[in-house]
């Protein structure tokens, strides 16, 4: 059976701070999982969604990648050579939030990327701050559940500093989306935040309930980002600076159990 070149998830993400208090919160989400490489197609599945233009909810090439209006293949692929992940022509589908109208944010957008028999063999962990930049975990995959974890190196929130380890659990999607991404320091856990969701058909009924129930879809991520900051500050969270972003583009990630991670100094 043809995998659509578009289709939706509808779930949750929740996340959980542990020191130095505990603080948990959740809301509502929808994200888009597209094909990198059938972006027509997806563009005419249904008049509510559109690529590269305007619309009720939309996706922009120049969002990701290298942030410019070009086929994004080359750089993903670039992306997993760096983990030694070689997909033979297998395809890429980019799990992201869309535009909604106008507007767009990302905290984390997931690249999966198979084999050509349709087997998982890598993820790129595209990481998204409030002040325009991004960085990149990447990982190889093996079998319907994987963990990574990855020497923290790109500034996201203003109270930890960018130092630790990231810890990655995935689950391989089919039905339902399982995302796990731990802050780890001196074997502490300070925070978790997971995504889970259902796969949803991307028709148009389905794109219309998405922007009616949920208005705020996009901006409203946004908004519970600097919400949660101001709620942390008035606990007396210790405010950091940002830092200067890592020169290189990309981290790699290992298996929990191996090494720690070496990073790439040449990614774009």
């Amino acid at each position: 059976m043809t995998v659509p070149a578009l289709s939706l998830w509808k779930g949750q993400t929740a996340h959980a701070r542990y020191v130095p208090f505990e603080r948990r919160f959740a809301y509502k989400i929808a994200m888009i999982d597209i094909d990198i490489d059938r972006l027509d197609e997806a563009d005419a599945q249904t008049p509510f969604f559109s690529v590269d233009r305007k619309g009720l909810f939309s996706f922009h090439r120049k969002d990701h990648g290298d942030r410019i209006d070009v086929p994004l293949r080359p750089w993903a692929e670039h992306m997993f050579a760096q983990a030694d992940v070689a997909l033979n022509g297998g395809a890429i589908r980019l799990v992201t939030f869309p535009r909604h109208l106008l507007y767009r944010f990302a905290p984390i957008s997931l690249w999966y990327g198979y084999g050509p028999e349709g087997d998982l063999r890598g993820i790129i962990y595209e990481v998204n701050n409030t002040f325009g930049e991004s960085h990149s975990y990447v990982a190889a995959v093996s079998g319907d559940r994987s963990r990574h974890v990855a020497d923290k190196a790109f500034h996201v929130s203003p109270f930890f500093d960018v130092t630790g380890t990231y810890r990655f659990t995935l689950r391989q999607p089919d039905l339902r989306l399982g995302v796990v991404v731990e802050s780890l320091k001196d074997d502490v856990r300070l925070h978790m935040a997971n995504i889970t969701a259902r796969r949803v058909a991307a028709t148009p009924s389905a794109l219309l309930r998405t922007a009616v129930s949920m208005p705020l879809s996009t901006i409203g991520v946004t908004i519970g980002i600097h919400w949660q900051a101001f709620l942390l500050w008035m606990r007396g969270a210790k405010y950091r600076s940002k830092p200067k972003p890592p020169a290189n583009g990309a981290t790699i990630a290992v298996e929990a159990a191996c090494d720690l991670p070496r990073v790439v100094k040449d990614a774009a």
